[in-house]
């Protein structure tokens, strides 16, 4: 149906355009928006213009944020001695519902992937390397995911954090080889905090 009518079909091609989504679900939330009141369709849109216009990158951690910094590298309370690199955003968001980690973290934006054109230089390893730089921190605790392109990141990052003496563990994962860390279960990543391991 949604071939016949081109506004609709070019609102389900936005939709299909979202990462996880099919061209059910698209057809799906499209026809939800239709059913939006004019007020609240013009809500959701200025909701999608202010995250895209307001939502940065934090200059310390990498995280996301609209304020200068993220309330992560805000809080005075949290250990700056220690730093956890994740791949993501949504990792890091998981790793906070536990409520145990009282540390820093460092955000990727991705991991090494020479397949996919994905190279060391085009993640965020030199912005984690400028901040080892003031002999502050005494542990980074590398929690990318446990698949080919995690393993490999993280081998990369710990070859090069050796030889500046700081301790480099790994995250003892309980969630299966090609797992996604964003979905596992808060008691599963308490328990690979509790369990990292040195490399």
């Amino acid at each position: 149906m949604a071939d016949y009518i081109e506004s609709l079909q070019v609102l389900c091609e936005q939709f299909a355009r979202l990462q996880g989504v099919g061209r059910k679900s698209a057809l799906r939330m499209a026809f939800s928006v239709l059913e939006f009141t004019d007020e609240e369709a013009e809500r959701f849109a200025q909701a999608i213009l202010d995250a895209k216009r307001k939502i940065h990158p934090c200059p310390v951690c990498q995280n996301l944020t609209d304020q200068e910094l993220c309330h992560v590298c805000r809080d005075e309370t949290r250990d700056r001695s220690v730093i956890c690199v994740v791949e993501d955003v949504r990792v890091l968001m998981a790793i906070e519902k536990v409520r145990e980690y009282r540390g820093m973290y460092h955000v990727l934006h991705g991991a090494i992937s020479p397949v996919s054109g994905i190279t060391p230089d085009k993640i965020r390893i030199a912005e984690l390397l400028e901040r080892l730089k003031d002999d502050s921190v005494r542990e980074v605790i590398i929690a990318t995911d446990p698949d080919i392109e995690g393993e490999a990141t993280a081998m990369y990052i710990a070859k090069l954090l050796k030889p500046l003496g700081i301790r480099v563990s790994r995250l003892a994962y309980g969630v299966p080889v090609g797992g996604d860390l964003e979905y596992a279960d808060e008691v599963t990543l308490s328990r690979a905090l509790d369990g990292r391991r040195e490399f």
